[in-house]
């Protein structure tokens, strides 16, 4: 399951988002904002990450500088949220930090034009984002694992269990052409 938020400020790029993923048969949760009235980030960020399975669920989440949607996002045990405002960041994300949350900032995804390219970065980063493989596995898990010993989880998985349950991971979300 793909979790939607967004304040009023990341409303438009959110429908477009959703309408993407709907195309590409992934199975969305929209939980907000429903318009472009003024909507508050924190309450939209918790009910995502209140709502979502942190070890299979993955979310989006949007707002004028993607900075209020991952801060509070990342209070949540469990949740790896990363602002992205490119390609090479959501895939960088996904392999080297193995975030479940990809977070856009709307006034920053945006062509020399003004129109917004968040759709565009979606779909050329979010297959990478959902389906990369960790290279030099090792290493990453490594990471990982001091990623959640600094921020207070103690972790209870072997390496093996970690990586088995990302290949768990890897195939409930293939990718589509």
């Amino acid at each position: 399951m793909i979790f939607l938020g967004a304040d009023h400020r990341g409303y438009e790029l959110k429908e477009k988002i959703k309408k993407y993923l709907i195309s590409k048969n992934f199975e969305v949760k929209d939980c907000g904002t429903d318009s472009k009235e003024i909507a508050h980030y924190p309450i939209i960020a918790t009910e995502v990450c209140k709502k979502m399975d942190k070890e299979k669920d993955k979310a989006i989440l949007i707002c004028g500088s993607g900075i209020g949607m991952s801060m509070v996002a990342n209070k949540f045990k469990g949740v790896r949220a990363g602002i992205c405002t490119s390609v090479m960041a959501a895939k960088d994300g996904k392999e080297h930090s193995n975030l479940n949350v990809l977070v856009l900032p709307n006034n920053s995804v945006a062509n020399k034009k003004g129109k917004r390219e968040g759709t565009t970065v979606v779909a050329q980063s979010w297959s990478p984002f959902l389906a990369a493989i960790i290279l030099e596995v090792e290493n990453k898990i490594r990471k990982i694992i001091k990623l959640h010993k600094i921020i207070g989880i103690i972790v209870f998985f072997s390496e093996i269990n970690i990586i088995l349950n990302f290949l768990d991971f890897i195939i409930q979300f293939p990718l589509k052409t």
